[in-house]
Parts: structure tokens; C-alpha cells; sequence
């Protein structure tokens, strides 16, 4: 039974920063979080994701008890079943039948039982993992150069750069507290220069003072050219490369094969701009390279995180205080869930499936049922599930319907599966949706263990509150299954600790400096000691036991030899070109204020306040082009399907580009996943898939009618030919946004809902205006705004706030769609004060003129940050017209 919790500090479990988080109980509740100031991933700072952590608690869309084929179960039953399953599935196929898809959400704890059992004793290699969708290709490309998976800077790093190169990384919206942080050292520091290479003008391009807007996908070419330029202008150190390094000649030879002309036409620069990065880099020894998912998503990912690592090894920027090659990972604990494992490529403690490896690992764990081969990664994991091969996969804390390439076919695979397990914490997903075996697994501030950020950092994740229902660890329900398949003495955990301390054992097994991973000094940690445990990097070991800064100081790599690899590369622009039936590239990725695919943040509504609804970037001359504006339905369709989504205008992007966001689902809208239209395209060699170029093609789909709907029930949305839905605050309601046919028969509507209570009603029907205000007693229990233009709804504030305000007069009032004493504050920007766009452009004309004036008036921006390029955009066009 769990007491009251001795710490109120964890760990966010949202991006690869890996923030300290401080909770306030009360009640076995939490009731608000801030930012632990003592925690070196962030001291203090959150973003607005993790200050709303709190707001994302309760039972609320939990899943609270077992099930096996949707009826309810006892745990004893539900476990019982799934190790009978198994167990039916190894006798009769073997064990390559059976398959574990994993996630970065799950702790350090969960992940190493998980590797384990599959592994070591069902002797299924078929693991992988979430992170297979976004780290792979930084894994494989860190393993060829430097020998393991081992990331060499530390955030520190970042306040003592003076170029700061930001590729494939939005960090303003997608790690916003390192963003912040690299914008205090560049205020620190007016030397500092920052490069972002992206296709977009993205937020992050608030700090750059040099954007590189280069060709979708070229970013292998722009690094190969560098390492030329490096040589041909004599910045390559060849000490270093004689002393630390081999291969270089075979990798500069491969890079001299494209001339300097050449390059800056596959990249799409002018040979200027492109001479001017190539400059900064050369002769700025403190240099980082800060890459993310437009680096590793891409069907030449690897490659390209070895021309990024080529050129910092060609001039010895390996292991030195602001400086280094720092691939920032998606989830938090991707990188824990590589020390464990995780991948289907990996054994347990970062080792690989060779003679050597195969005999530690096997005789660590005493078994002789360990997998002898790699498994498969998880696009051709799924095609198995897809043709019959595996017959039963578990996945546990991930949404692989919404996530996975060509999304569709993998929910047919699952719906044809034989057995399908499921653990989550969340009751209805599109995956659970296809689940025969559900299991309820505890959620953030109910779990209890470990992850690692993006630096190495091991961190607690604590249980601060009781679970909800009848959830479980997820490290608990697979030692209890292990238990029932016979191997009890194999799985004795009894706590967290348990198996942490098994884990860190392994690390140090037989490994004699050539395994770089190595946290066998916290091998013996008592259960107090593991529950006081604070943050610390690895390696950590009887040598090093307050933990290793930064990798590779004086060389030392682990590779055979002791060297770093140059990889010789040619580089390749996406395997899919455009044509004319698909002559636009679609790139997704994430948005500001959401995670992954909602299934928590969408329980917070002010998170939904920034951005409602699905979306589609469109550059304005490419909406012309197409006869499409601002807030029009739009078709976007690839080879693999269509999706129909809001469109937005953004000059930012190319005219052949497109952009959508990664979250929305088929719990969010009618026909939004994105990567259900994604191909599964992947990485040769890290099987990542390719997410960040898609030809596509783009159609207006004709909206006769708008409406926006307020509800205390979810609401049948079949009858409309597009919606989407946000969740309101205290799970009190719905907000619709439905678009539908000429003359949609609003009455019929209310009636199928079911209500029977009191109508006002208004309706012109020559500007096909019609609105409904649905109460009992003094609630208004529905309203319905219907207009053949988006622009003139009720603004989105007003209308989530009708259905906790009481009717005080008369209900035709509320007809009117306004509210004078509560003026429409406009599209949110600061999610953290509930700021919006009209408030903040009426300060920039009375004088605040400034990010600093308008927190000093509006609040805004003093929080997480997160808001401050949108603050100086709007600053910079608001003077900029009123100069004009």
C-alpha cells in the first residue's frame, strides 16, 4: 500500500528535456505544478505543456479496469489470460509469433522488464519501439561514428556556444524551455550567432540571425558541402583527424564529388547565403550542431546525422565545452528506453546481437531462451501483424494507429490480429479501439521509477498520488505475466528499485570499457537511496559516481580501434520526387501547445486554445493558385489516402510545400491523422520512417455551411462532411466545429441528440444564419451558431463559455453571440495567462512595443517563453504598418 509521498519533485513526461517538475497535493490530488529550480534540466523553467500537467489529472477518459474481449475482468483473469495467449501463440508458431511495440512514455523500469521477457525468455526479438519514429536514425548514425549511441554534449554546452546551428529543429515550439535557454546565452552573449536550416520560416527563426529556407530533404547535401569547404579552406584540423579519427579521405572524397555550385543548387540557397554559413561554421570553434525530427525523420536520416558529425569531427569539435554534434530526442525517456533495449536491433545495456554480447547477456539473466537475431523494426513489424506472421503484439503506452505510416493499414492489421494486448492509461484511443485484451497502466504522478533526457540525465519520475481505478505499472502487470509463463525466479521484483538495480548491474557486466553505457554504480542503491536519487548523467561508475558531463574529451571512442568513423556519403533527395498529380511536399510535425496524439494534453482546454483544430500550412500564392483562402476545408491527398483539415495561410513556407501537425485523431476530428496518407517509407539503415516529405496533392472541398456547437454530451457527428472537437475544462462539455450541407436540417439534429428541453432559435435564412440556444431551467445545455462563413462565428472564448455561465434573463440574448462585458480577446497566443491576439495588438498601439512591455502589461511571454516569437512577430508587423 503506497503512503504519502516523501518527495513532491519528478519529472515532466512530455519532450527529451527532461524538466524537473515540483507538484502541490492536496487531497491525493495534484493540484498544481511549477518547475523544480534545483533540476539541471531546467532550474525552474516549464513550458506550458508541463505547467498544465496538473490540469491533465483525474479519471476522467481513464481506463480503469481490465478487460478481455470488452467485457470486464478481474486482474487475476485478465493476466491469466494474457500469459495463456502467449504462451498458446510460442507452442503453436514460436516465439517469432509474438510481438511488443514500446514507448518512449514508458519508465526506464517498465522498458527493461518488457526487453527481458520478450527477449530472454519468450525468445521474440519482434521489440520495438515508438522511438524507431523519431531517435533511429540519431542512434545509428552516433553507433557508426562514435562506436554506441552515446550523445557527447550536455545542455551546459548550449550557454557557451558561440554558433548555434538549430537543423530540423523548431525548438521555440517543440523544446521550448532549451529554446529559451539558448536565447538567454545569445542575450549573454551579442557575439553569439544562430543558424536555422529549415524549409519553414518556423517560430525558431525569432533567434536566427541567418535562416537557411533550404529544398525539402537537401540537408545531406548542405553537410556533405561543408565537409569540402572545411578542407578546401584549410578549417579542418588535421591533427585531430590523424589522431582521433579514420576514414576521412573515403568521406572527403565522396564530398568532393559535388562542386560548391552544385551544392547550392540541390539545397536551393545562393551561392552567397550558403558561402556565409559555410564561413561562420569554419572559423567559430564553439560551435553546435542542435538537431531533431527533420534530421532523423527521413529515408536518409542517418546519413545525414553523419554529415553533421563528419564536419564537427573534421574540425575536432567532439567533447569540448560548446561544442559538439546533439541530437535532441522526441519522448521522455527515448534514451532510456535505448539503454534497456528498447529497439529491435539492441539488446538490453546498449548491446548488440553479436557472439559476445548474446553470452553476457544470456548468462546475466540465466536463461537459454535468449533471441539470437535482431527483430523487426516496427514498419515491418506491422506488415507482419498486416499478413499473418505475428500472431499476438502487446503495445503498451502508444497510439500506433494514429502514429505509425500509413496509419490505416496498420488498424486493419490490428483489427485482423489474433490477440491484441493493450496497456495504457487512456480508455479510448483509435488503438484501444482494436484491442481484445485491455490493461489499465498507471499514468504520470501515479508511476514510479526512472527516464533519461536528452543529455544522459537520469531522472525520478515519482508516484505523488494514488492510481486511478485499478491501474498498475506497467513493470508490475509483465513481471506478473512473466510469473504465470513459469519464470518467477527470473522476474522477483517487488519495486521500481528492484529492477533499476538489475538493470545498472548489467551495464557493468563483463564490460571491460569497451560499453560506454555504464551505470553500475548505482548498482547497489537501497530503496531509500533509489528513492532520494537525483539527477545525475551517465556513465556512472566507481570511477566517475557523480556521472560524466560530457563524452570524448581526450578522444577515447569505443569503436575498435579507438577512433571516430568518418562515414562517406552521397547524399540522396527523397526517394519520392513530386509529379503533377502530387506536385506538393508534405511535412508534419508538432505544434506548440499538443503531444504526440492528445491523449493528454487534449484534457487541458487552454492547450487547445492556441490552435482548436487540424490544420494544413498553405503558402497565400499557392491558396490562390488553388482558389483556396484563409479558413477554407481542404483536401490533402497522397498515393496513400486523404485527409481534410482547416487551411491556414503562412508565408513562410515554400509555394510546393505543405505543412500539418502530427496530434489530431480520430477521437479529435473526422478525417485528420496525417500519417494515414504518410508512405512507409524508411532509413535503410535505422528503419526510420520518412515523415517529412510526402507528394501531395491540395483541393478546396466545398463548405456550404459553418457551425459551432457547444454541448454537455459528445454528439454524433456522422451526418457532416468534416468535424473536429475540443474537450472543455472540468470535463464539463464539448466545442464543435462542424462544416455540413446546404440546408443541414438543425432541428432534426437537436432531436437525434435527444434533448427535449427548451429552444430559442434564430434564423435568416437569405445570409444562411441560423442559431440555437438549447437550456434547462437556467443551463444552456447546447448552442448552435450556423453561418456560410467561418469568420462571423461567436468568438471561440464566448462560446466555451456559455456552458458554465447560468441564463440570468432571457436566452434570446445569448442569440447575439456576444457578450459586452467580456470583449473578444482574439486568437490565444500566451496559453499561460489565457492572453489573446486582440488584447496584445491594442497594447502595441498604446506604446508596449516590446516583449518586456507587454509582460509588464499583459503577463505575457513571463512564463514559459513559448509565446515570445508570436509577441515579436506581432510587435514587428503591427509597426511595421504603422510605419508604412
Amino acid at each position: 500500500m503506497r503512503s504519502s509521498p516523501p518527495h513532491l519533485e519528478t519529472t515532466c513526461p512530455y519532450c527529451g528535456v527532461g524538466c524537473g517538475v515540483s507538484a502541490k497535493l492536496r487531497d491525493d490530488s495534484i493540484i498544481a505544478v511549477s518547475g523544480d529550480k534545483t533540476h539541471p534540466a531546467n532550474y525552474g523553467a516549464l513550458c506550458v505543456k508541463g505547467s498544465a500537467l496538473h490540469e491533465t489529472m483525474g479519471d476522467h477518459g481513464r481506463l480503469l479496469y481490465p478487460s478481455v474481449n470488452g467485457q470486464r475482468v478481474d486482474w487475476d483473469t485478465a493476466l491469466d489470460t494474457v500469459a495463456r495467449r502467449l504462451n498458446e501463440v510460442r507452442e503453436e508458431h514460436g516465439p517469432g509469433a509474438i510481438a511488443f511495440y514500446l514507448s518512449g512514455q514508458l519508465l526506464t523500469e517498465d522498458y527493461y522488464v518488457a526487453n527481458k521477457l520478450a527477449k530472454g525468455f519468450l525468445g521474440t526479438g519482434n521489440v520495438d519501439t515508438n522511438s524507431r519514429l523519431c531517435m533511429s536514425s540519431a542512434v545509428a548514425s552516433y553507433k557508426r561514428a562514435f562506436g554506441a549511441d552515446a550523445v557527447p554534449c550536455s545542455y551546459e554546452d548550449l550557454d557557451h556556444c558561440d554558433l548555434l546551428i538549430l537543423v530540423g529543429s523548431n525548438a521555440a515550439w517543440t523544446h521550448p524551455v532549451l529554446y529559451r535557454r539558448m536565447a538567454a546565452a545569445k542575450k549573454r552573449n551579442p557575439t553569439m550567432r544562430v543558424v536555422v536550416i529549415d524549409p519553414r520560416r518556423t517560430a525558431s527563426c525569432d533567434l536566427a540571425d541567418l535562416h537557411l529556407p533550404i529544398s525539402p530533404g537537401a540537408d545531406g547535401y548542405l553537410f556533405v558541402g561543408l565537409l569540402a569547404w572545411l578542407q578546401q579552406t584549410g578549417a579542418s584540423r588535421s591533427e585531430y583527424i590523424a589522431q582521433h579519427t579514420e576514414g576521412y579521405l573515403e568521406a572527403l572524397e565522396a564530398a568532393n564529388a559535388i562542386s560548391f555550385a552544385e551544392t547550392a543548387r540541390l539545397v536551393g540557397l545562393e551561392t552567397d547565403v550558403l558561402e556565409t554559413f559555410y564561413q561562420w561554421f569554419a572559423e567559430t570553434d564553439k560551435t553546435i550542431t542542435f538537431y531533431s525530427q527533420g534530421i532523423n525523420q527521413s529515408s536518409s536520416g542517418t546519413d545525414k546525422g553523419n554529415a553533421i558529425i563528419n564536419c564537427h569531427l573534421a574540425t575536432g569539435r567532439i567533447g569540448k565545452i560548446g561544442a559538439g554534434p546533439f541530437s535532441i530526442t522526441g519522448q521522455p525517456n527515448a534514451m532510456g528506453g535505448r539503454e534497456v533495449g528498447g529497439l529491435a536491433n539492441q539488446l538490453a545495456a546498449h548491446m548488440d546481437y553479436n557472439p559476445g554480447d548474446l553470452r553476457t547477456v544470456a548468462d546475466f539473466w540465466a536463461t537459454d531462451q535468449l533471441c539470437q537475431q535482431p527483430g523487426m523494426k516496427a514498419v515491418d513489424l506491422f506488415d507482419a501483424v498486416a499478413d499473418g506472421r505475428i500472431k499476438a503484439i502487446w503495445i503498451m503506452a502508444t497510439n500506433p494507429v494514429v502514429s505509425m505510416p500509413d496509419a490505416n493499414r496498420v488498424r486493419e492489421a490490428l483489427q485482423r490480429c489474433e490477440t491484441v494486448i493493450v496497456s495504457d492509461c487512456v480508455a479510448a484511443t483509435d488503438t484501444t479501439a482494436t484491442a481484445d485484451i485491455l490493461l489499465p497502466a498507471t499514468g504520470w504522478g501515479e508511476k514510479n521509477g526512472t527516464v533519461t533526457n536528452s543529455e544522459r540525465r537520469i531522472s525520478r519520475q515519482r508516484a505523488l498520488i494514488k492510481p486511478v481505478g485499478e491501474a498498475k505499472d506497467d513493470w508490475w502487470i509483465m513481471t506478473q505475466v512473466a510469473q504465470r509463463l513459469g519464470f518467477s525466479e527470473a522476474f522477483p521484483y517487488r519495486s521500481p528499485r528492484d529492477v533499476f538495480v538489475e538493470h545498472a548491474a548489467l551495464s557493468g557486466f563483463r564490460n571491460g570499457g569497451t560499453r560506454i553505457f555504464n551505470i553500475s554504480g548505482l548498482s547497489e542503491l537501497s530503496e531509500q537511496q533509489y528513492n532520494d536519487l537525483s539527477p545525475i548523467q551517465w556513465p556512472v561508475t566507481a570511477e566517475s559516481p557523480a556521472g560524466t558531463t560530457r563524452l570524448f574529451t581526450e578522444g577515447g571512442f569505443v569503436t575498435a580501434s579507438g577512433k571516430a568513423r568518418f562515414i562517406a556519403i552521397a547524399p540522396r533527395l527523397p526517394v519520392q520526387p513530386l509529379s503533377v498529380t502530387y506536385p506538393f511536399a508534405l511535412n508534419t510535425g508538432r505544434i506548440r501547445d499538443q503531444w504526440h496524439t492528445m491523449t493528454r494534453t487534449a484534457r487541458a482546454q487552454r492547450l487547445l486554445n492556441h490552435i482548436d483544430a487540424p490544420f494544413v500550412l498553405v503558402h497565400p500564392e499557392t491558396a490562390r493558385t488553388n482558389e483556396l483562402d484563409d479558413g477554407d476545408l481542404a483536401e490533402v491527398r497522397t498515393a496513400h489516402g486523404a485527409v481534410r483539415v482547416g487551411v491556414i495561410l503562412d508565408e513562410g513556407i515554400g509555394k510546393n510545400q505543405l505543412f500539418m501537425p502530427i496530434h489530431w485523431n480520430d477521437q479529435f476530428a473526422r478525417q485528420a491523422r496525417v500519417c494515414s496518407v504518410i508512405a512507409p517509407l524508411t532509413d535503410p539503415v535505422s528503419g526510420q520512417p520518412e515523415f517529412k516529405f510526402t507528394p501531395a496533392a491540395l483541393k478546396k472541398v466545398a463548405t456550404p455551411v459553418w457551425a459551432m456547437v457547444v454541448s454537455r454530451e459528445p454528439l454524433e457527428c456522422n451526418e457532416f462532411i468534416d468535424w473536429s472537437m475540443t474537450p472543455l475544462t472540468d470535463n464539463k462539455g464539448y466545442c464543435y466545429r462542424f462544416a455540413a450541407a446546404e440546408g443541414f436540417d438543425w432541428q432534426a439534429f437537436i432531436s437525434q441528440q435527444g434533448f427535449t428541453g427548451n429552444c430559442a432559435h434564430y434564423a435568416d435564412t437569405e445570409h444562411r444564419d441560423e442559431r440555437f440556444i438549447c437550456y434547462e431551467g437556467a443551463l444552456v445545455q447546447m448552442a448552435i451558431f450556423s453561418h456560410h462563413s467561418l469568420s462571423l462565428m461567436p468568438a471561440t472564448s464566448w462560446l466555451q463559455g456559455l456552458l458554465s455561465r447560468e441564463i440570468t434573463s432571457s436566452p434570446w440574448q445569448l442569440l447575439a453571440g456576444i457578450d459586452m462585458n467580456q470583449p473578444d480577446r482574439g486568437k490565444l497566443i500566451c496559453a499561460c495567462f489565457e492572453v489573446g491576439e486582440k488584447q496584445i495588438l491594442a497594447a502595441i498601439v498604446d506604446g508596449a512595443n516590446s516583449t518586456k512591455a507587454l509582460g509588464e502589461q499583459l503577463n505575457c511571454g513571463t512564463n514559459c517563453g513559448s509565446c515570445i516569437p508570436e509577441l515579436n512577430k506581432l510587435i514587428n508587423e503591427t509597426l511595421n504598418v504603422d510605419a508604412a
